[in-house]
């Protein structure tokens, strides 16, 4: 006859700094588990479908009241500029103001342009020197409008959560850059060419709606200031009255921005702008014609598809793989240049359009969520002035470029450059790392000699 069990005895509570933590979710598409990122893209792929019904239709108008493809150019120009000048002060608005109320008010002032435009439009009183003054309206507003909705949407997710925000965003953008080019030719069929602005007006005015019932979910509201010692409420509030300038220069103390700023520069002047550089090399060397690039850009869209799926899986990615992955699309824009036939580049430019895409999302995620919550407009501000002189640069250093060295020696060079420069800028990282660690090791054990010395 067996004896009774002894009593069992109760398990002793798990001590949480040896508990494992959960394996967190890589679904690229983790961040729609939360409802207001739901409500968030679907608000972005119907103003995506609106913005694109209207450029779809604005060249062309532009080249109807003109008949100057130097207008068309100008007037996209006109629209830009406010990003070089403005960007800074656009960012230190979406600073200082409530962030929902700065996007609601911005998207409802491109709502009132485009239906202006819509207006003047539809009474044939649309002219140059007024199409010229709402594209720099437009321009202006975008300078508060884009940072302020890339911040709105990381704010409603929790921090592991925001590539996959970043990813989804790709791909709302991606989705309605095809629906509005469908829809355009539809639409302006059937109403006529003032219906691109009307819809487009439309389409802000949804996302103003939407914005004030968005709700951050569980894990993304920060501390609440109340919580804060005194101290840390004072050094909260003098931080928070930081300038402009002070943002300028907390962006170029920060050697991570200041890193991924180099690479990100040196890829989009001497890589990336593949609509010129594939395009010169189809019709050139590969003897292709409109049709031939018109493939290798189907491919590229779909790469960059691939990519954001890709990218959205990422966790926590750092400045070091965004210049991994941008120095293996300088090697694999190499490679491109050297295709000996159509075939060969387009299984090259999928890769490529794909190493971009996630590389892209990565340092969109760094950037994004390095610097404090309240200096992250002030540091977009200062991004985006970055990127229009990349913008804006790049591509005429690379037509020069082609024309000294023809379209094979431009990607090769181009490509070199990138992955050299990054490689080089990856070593003397590494090598400082060393010399550092080696420091500290030294210092260490002469601390621990003059420790032991003493005890004797």
């Amino acid at each position: 006859m067996s004896s009774s069990p002894a009593p069992a005895l109760p398990a002793p509570a798990p001590d949480p700094a040896v508990t494992p933590r959960k394996a967190a979710s890589r679904s690229p598409w983790r961040s729609l588990r939360h409802r207001g990122m739901r409500w968030w893209s679907l608000a972005n792929f119907v103003s995506n479908a609106g913005t694109w019904m209207q450029l779809t239709v604005q060249n062309l108008l532009v080249l109807q009241i003109t008949g100057s493809a130097a207008a068309t150019g100008l007037s996209m120009s006109v629209q830009a500029a406010p990003a070089l000048f403005m960007s800074l002060l656009g960012g230190a608005a979406v600073d200082r103001w409530p962030r929902k109320l700065t996007a609601a008010v911005s998207q409802g002032l491109l709502g009132a342009i485009a239906f202006t435009t819509a207006v003047l439009v539809a009474l044939d009183r649309l002219d140059m020197a007024s199409l010229m003054v709402l594209a720099a309206l437009t321009g202006v507003v975008a300078t508060v409008d884009g940072p302020a909705c890339a911040l709105l949407g990381n704010d409603l997710v929790p921090l592991d959560d925001v590539p996959s925000a970043i990813g989804v965003g790709a791909l709302v953008h991606n989705a309605g850059r095809l629906a509005g080019a469908a829809l355009a030719g539809v639409t302006v069929g059937v109403l006529g060419t003032a219906s691109a602005y009307a819809a487009n007006g439309l389409s802000f005015l949804f996302v103003a709606a939407v914005i004030p019932f968005l709700r951050p979910a569980p894990g993304a509201v920060p501390v609440i200031p109340a919580q804060r010692s005194a101290p840390e409420r004072r050094e909260r509030r003098r931080d928070e009255d930081m300038t402009i300038r002070q943002g300028l220069l907390f962006f170029a103390r920060r050697p991570r921005l200041v890193a991924l700023a180099a690479v990100t520069g040196v890829s989009a002047v001497f890589g990336r702008n593949y609509g010129l550089t594939l395009a010169v090399l189809v019709t050139g060397p590969l003897a292709g014609g409109a049709g031939s690039f018109g493939t290798v850009s189907t491919v590229l869209a779909v790469g960059g598809i691939l990519g954001a799926v890709l990218g959205a899986r990422l966790h926590r990615p750092s400045v070091r793989l965004v210049g991994i992955l941008a120095a293996m699309g300088g090697l694999l824009q190499v490679a491109a240049a050297l295709s000996p036939s159509l075939a060969v580049l387009l299984v090259l430019v999928l890769p490529m359009a794909v190493v971009e895409s996630v590389s892209d999302t990565a340092g969109t995620a760094v950037l994004q969520t390095d610097p404090p919550a309240h200096l992250r407009g002030r540091v977009l501000g200062v991004w985006s002035s970055i990127g229009t002189v990349w913008g804006l640069g790049g591509p005429p250093a690379l037509g020069l470029l082609m024309e000294l060295a023809g379209a094979r020696g431009a990607l090769v060079t181009g490509g070199l450059v990138v992955a050299g420069s990054i490689g080089a800028g990856l070593l003397l990282r590494r090598r400082r790392t060393v010399i550092a660690v080696t420091v500290r090791t030294q210092e260490g054990d002469v601390t621990g000699r003059e420790a032991l010395s003493t005890a004797a």
